[in-house]
């Protein structure tokens, strides 16, 4: 019997689109056909796009059924249409942006689905039951370290149900414009990682003594309070920080897991060494899953302005109200203005990986990028940092840089976030799981253990989108109920904290 014929695997976001990508695993050679007919003309990767008809010089490179680009110069039927033929069209005009013309009808109550978690005695859940020690400023860092691997060694095996010690450390609080205007995105920044749920409502602040963020601006209650230049000797430092530990570590370690709404729930959302499958596989996956949580009256946060602001046309529709869209316009226009001070601008977002994935551009990133955010109304829009006051779907504004992001969506507490990724990216938080969810068959393949969710299998026919997003929406249940480990915390793979510090630097 003759061998069958394999279909190559190309995929074509929307009837307008004139470029496909290639989903096949280590792409397609010259030759291959497609089924509408169309032969290639060359190797094209996977990830890369491959012209559908003759594109010439300076018209429209559309895909998503939208133009991701203008070709450099004339581009045949049949091409790879690689990132140096794809020049960057203008951003869309932030002040002639439609407002909530297409707010999203409100989907079906998905009822019945709850978590094990912490009930903290302000009415919010911990989904981990950690010891967080903040600071005031990055000079303690060192003595803190020291502490928190003895408190670590000697304290944590008596407390056995908290998860964690976990030291807040970051490189602001002296040699900083305190006052400048906008230091309020730092100082935000530290008091609400402070107050993270997943603490229990724990508050201990190590400083120094003579900061420009004193430790009263973290915490006001001065029982909270540890200024190491109060103490004699580097010896009497670490004992009053373990002392202070194990009160509060007692304290936990009397908690135990309790039945609570998936409505309890603040759900972070982010990319991450993006690829061209990104918002094919993963992202929209993601979105199907925000929109289930939403629906379990959940709240989710997607972010990263630069991957956003040239699809911002297609959410100012979807928001609430007009409030909504002035505040996302808000938010697009400052990030402007700071890159614009930076001598840059929204292109120097895309990586050298995101460009190897078979990303041109930062246009064609944020297509893909704003699949995460599903297709409920945006309800709120928060600044770097702040706390939600709604339910429901809400752009936290932040910046793309995973670490910063991370860092602004903590702050913002959320409980657990989950993380797209094409290329691969170990990247972890201690303060709440991060599940990962690779874009490609081959990602998960090469890294079995570190690749929570497998949305590959969709560009491969195997899976759906709506099956996938079931699988994450479960899967943070179970995260969140402690009752499965993601392979960041299975591994203790946890980056450092960085705050997002537009102020100057004195």
């Amino acid at each position: 019997m003759a061998k069958e014929k394999e279909v190559p695997l190309y995929i074509k976001m929307d009837e307008a689109d004139n470029v496909a990508v290639v989903g096949k695993d280590g792409g397609l050679p010259a030759g291959t056909v497609f089924d509408c007919g169309l032969t290639l003309l060359e190797h094209v990767p996977q990830g890369h796009k491959a012209a559908l008809v003759d594109i010439k010089k300076g018209e429209a490179i559309v895909r998503y059924g939208e133009v991701i680009g203008l070709a450099a110069k004339d581009i045949k039927q049949g091409s790879w249409v690689e990132e140096s033929l794809v020049e960057l069209p203008t951003a869309p005009e932030l002040d002639e942006l439609p407002l909530a013309i297409k707010v999203p009808q409100t989907l079906p109550p998905l009822e019945g689905y709850t978590f094990e978690g912490y009930r903290n005695a302000d009415g919010s859940v911990s989904t981990k039951n950690l010891l967080g020690i903040s600071t005031s400023v990055q000079c303690v860092a060192g003595v803190l370290n020291y502490a928190v691997k003895r408190i670590k060694e000697e304290l944590l095996p008596k407390y056995p149900n908290v998860d964690d010690v976990v030291a807040l450390n970051h490189a602001y609080g002296c040699g900083v414009a305190i006052n400048a205007p906008e230091a309020v995105v730092p100082i935000r920044l530290v008091k609400n990682l402070a107050l993270h749920p997943n603490f229990g409502g724990e508050v201990l602040v190590v400083g120094l003594g003579c900061e420009k963020l004193l430790p009263e601006r973290v915490t006001k209650d001065k029982n909270n309070i540890i200024s190491l230049q109060d103490y004699q000797g580097f010896d009497s430092m670490v004992q009053k920080i373990m002392a202070e530990a194990e009160m509060r570590l007692k304290r936990l370690n009397k908690r135990t897991r309790v039945t609570c709404p998936v409505a309890d729930l603040v759900i972070g959302l982010q990319c991450g060494g993006s690829d061209a499958l990104s918002g094919v596989t993963a992202n929209p996956s993601v979105g199907y899953a925000a929109d289930l949580l939403v629906r379990a009256g959940a709240t989710v946060m997607f972010s990263e302005v630069t991957e956003v602001r040239d699809a911002v046309h297609l959410l100012t529709p979807r928001v609430a109200n007009e409030q909504v869209g002035r505040d996302l316009i808000r938010e697009m226009k400052w990030y402007d203005r700071y890159l614009e001070l930076g001598e840059v601008d929204r292109s120097a977002n895309t990586t050298p990986g995101n460009k190897k994935g078979g990303l041109a551009n930062i246009v064609e990133k944020a297509m893909g990028s704003i699949a995460k955010s599903g297709k409920s109304a945006i309800v709120e829009v928060l600044r770097p940092g702040e706390r939600p006051t709604k339910k429901g779907l809400i752009y936290a504004a932040t910046p793309a840089s995973d670490f910063v992001c991370g860092t602004c969506q903590l702050a913002s507490g959320i409980h657990l976030q989950v993380f797209t990724t094409g290329r691969g990216t170990p990247y972890g938080l201690s303060v709440a799981p991060v599940i990962k969810v690779g874009t490609r068959n081959s990602l998960k393949q090469q890294w079995p253990d570190l690749i929570d969710v497998n949305a590959g299998s969709i560009a491969a026919g195997e899976t759906t989108i709506e099956e996938v997003g079931w699988e994450i929406f479960r899967l943070i249940v179970d995260v969140a109920s402690g009752r499965k480990e993601t392979w960041a915390d299975h591994w203790g793979l946890y980056n450092d904290l960085c705050l997002f510090n537009p102020a100057p630097i004195t």
